[in-house]
């Protein structure tokens, strides 16, 4: 693989995947906006290396921002040869030996299992030719990404704890926001295990020692991201995906080892007894802020870094961004796994980037009794950080789950909502904001596989006919109602309709009246997004509504009259408030760079060789915006 950041640098820019910025660029706010604006346009999606910043390092960002550079980062050339290896590994241990022959020629797997092992080796890292125990880590080109964000903030720092009783490693990556030359803060969420790994240290009363690195091979980054259990260490993964063992080093002022290649290394402690810190906001991948709260100091005892380092790090926001191509070689590289551990019945997964990870999944089983799709979703809901998922879509084999037209007929064909659409709730991710409760809200799953007799309502066969809607009779009789979507009707049997909510249960009662309508009768689905939401954009529509649902709080499903009528469904995916939904929560703003740096880098674009001149994609969503900052004004 590669054997330093530099190394993987060299890779992209000889294959044509980066950019050299040599113009001065400000790291506050201009280089998140000059890199939203290429990772959106694919035709000019490239790695960027910014040169001048005003610091001594440069910085490098979007490194994984594509397919082919997340392939490229990986040392393969296409994602689902990472999940045939883990397959073919799987299969090859999990096989019956019947005798000694059979048994040796497992050798050379074991040793090569061996070779990926993480080693501590003596003496001192590269990273750590340079060392400074006068730490300042403002002297790292470390970005302030958008407007409201509370300050600077370390993006890709790949963060070392130790269980203090048992010494198990993890390795996790968690925000860092920069208050001071020696003090950021530890952002990680109550279900992370170094937050588990916190609490320990809170109990033996010890300060908690922590190591930071950043860059080095980018599989380092990409393991410290992958869900793995708590019990596997993500250097061993590492060792596997580069096929040569991660070498560490011990650190100079913590108990903590860490790549000997990394760039930078920042040492440092948690104290439990310390007052925690007001940490936020921050414009995170959901597209939508992220709102401050109290999170734990980090003190910074050491900074150590390679000759000529350089500074890797990342932007988050409206999808796509470079986090959506990670996601994507973790929704191949862990479908092997979890197919031959725990759910053997799934064909295939599919993340959807405006589900933003936890929000929308679809995976393809191989049916063959009734509740078969309940059963795998009881067995995803309750697997690693799938307990986060929010929507789930069951299809069955005769669907291409990446082709989401096909997606969408089979929901057609096989969903009776009232029969075929559950609700639940549990654990939810941390960034959810529309969960009524923290970190605890609905649940939804939708079974669309091709359904077995004992699986059906009725056995009569209901005849769908597509419905012309008679929308400037709708328009007419209510104003609240701005956009309505029908060409969906024909494919998916649903209409979308951006909404003025002006009232409580608003919602709940023009979904009665609507599929009271004749031309509502064979409509199943039924999604409400707010006026300033252009109902025609559906990759806009599915990215806010996804966003905005409690599938437990905002569902509303109306029951077929009888045996000869379909049932229907509707989902307020509109903002909710403490006046019109009884919400007690903060509600976040999404997220748009601000007027004067979209201006600062209109005017300067042709300076950069960045190619042709590319629009700021805030542009599209300033209409978007609430009233207030971070946080909705109320």
């Amino acid at each position: 693989m590669y054997p330093s950041l530099e190394a993987f640098v060299k890779a992209l820019e000889q294959a044509g995947e980066l950019i050299r910025v040599k113009q001065y660029v400000d790291p506050k706010w201009e280089i998140a906006e000059i890199t939203d604006r290429i990772s959106k346009v694919p035709a000019q999606n490239k790695a960027l290396l910014f040169e001048n910043t005003g610091y001594t390092m440069p910085v490098l960002i979007n490194s994984m921002g594509s397919y082919k550079r997340m392939c490229m980062a990986l040392g393969v050339e296409n994602l689902d040869d990472v999940k045939d290896q883990i397959e073919t590994l799987l299969k090859e241990f999990s096989t019956p030996k019947s005798g000694l022959l059979e048994q040796l020629k497992m050798l050379p797997q074991l040793k090569g299992i061996a070779s990926w092992m993480p080693k501590v080796v003596r003496g001192r890292g590269d990273c750590q030719t340079v060392v400074h125990m006068d730490p300042d880590v403002t002297k790292i080109p470390v970005l302030t990404c958008w407007q409201h964000d509370g300050g600077p903030f370390i993006t890709l720092p790949i963060i070392h704890t130790k269980d203090p009783n048992t010494g198990t490693r993890n390795v996790g990556l968690y925000r860092m926001q920069v208050f001071n030359p020696k003090l950021t803060g530890m952002h990680w969420h109550k279900h992370k295990v170094s937050a588990g790994h916190f609490n320990e240290y809170k109990k033996l009363n010890q300060r908690m020692p922590i190591a930071v690195a950043i860059g080095g091979d980018p599989v380092y980054t990409y393991a410290g991201t992958a869900p793995l259990p708590p019990n596997i260490d993500e250097y061993m993964l590492a060792g596997f995906l580069r096929k040569k063992r991660v070498e560490l080093v011990k650190c100079i002022t913590q108990d903590i080892e860490v790549p000997a290649d990394a760039d930078i290394i920042i040492e440092g402690y948690v104290d439990p007894n310390d007052d925690l810190i007001w940490e936020g906001p921050f414009g995170d991948h959901t597209g939508y802020y992220s709102l401050a709260d109290w999170y734990p100091k980090f003190h910074i005892t050491c900074i150590t870094h390679k000759k000529n380092p350089i500074y890797a790090t990342t932007i988050v926001g409206i999808p796509p961004q470079e986090d959506a191509w990670i996601g994507k070689a973790t929704e191949r590289i862990f479908l092997a796994p979890m197919k031959m551990t725990m759910i053997p019945e799934i064909m295939d997964m599919e993340l959807p980037i405006e589900g933003v990870f936890h929000n929308l999944t679809i995976v393809k089983i191989k049916k063959e009794f009734a509740g078969h799709g309940q059963k795998v979703m009881n067995a995803m809901w309750g697997a690693g950080q799938m307990m986060f998922n929010k929507i789930l879509v069951i299809v069955d084999e005769n669907t291409d789950i990446h082709n989401y037209l096909q997606v969408a007929n089979a929901i057609t064909q096989h969903v009776d909502p009232q029969q075929d659409i559950y609700i639940s709730q549990g654990p939810m991710d941390v960034l959810d904001h529309s969960c009524s409760k923290f970190a605890f809200g609905g649940k939804l799953c939708i079974d669309a596989t091709t359904k077995l007799e004992e699986e059906k309502r009725t056995n009569t066969i209901v005849k769908n006919p597509v419905t012309e809607i008679n929308t400037q009779e709708i328009f007419a009789k209510y104003p609240e109602i701005k956009i309505i979507n029908t060409t969906l009707v024909d494919g998916l049997q649903a209409v979308v309709i951006s909404i003025e909510k002006n009232r409580k249960n608003h919602i709940k009662e023009l979904t009665r009246e609507l599929f009271e309508r004749q031309d509502f009768q064979n409509i199943k689905f039924l999604l409400y997004v707010e006026a300033t939401v252009n109902a025609m954009d559906l990759g806009d529509v599915i990215w806010r509504w996804a966003n905005n649902i409690d599938p437990k709080r905002d569902s509303i499903v109306i029951d077929a009259q009888d045996s000869t009528t379909i049932s229907h469904i509707a989902f307020d995916g509109t903002k909710k408030t403490k006046e019109l939904d009884d919400f007690q929560r903060e509600w976040p703003n999404i997220i748009v760079a601000g007027d004067e740096t979209i201006e600062v880098i209109d005017k300067k674009w042709h300076t950069l060789g960045l190619g042709d001149f590319i629009p700021s994609p805030s542009l599209k969503y300033k209409s978007q915006v609430y009233k207030g900052n971070a946080v909705v004004e109320s």
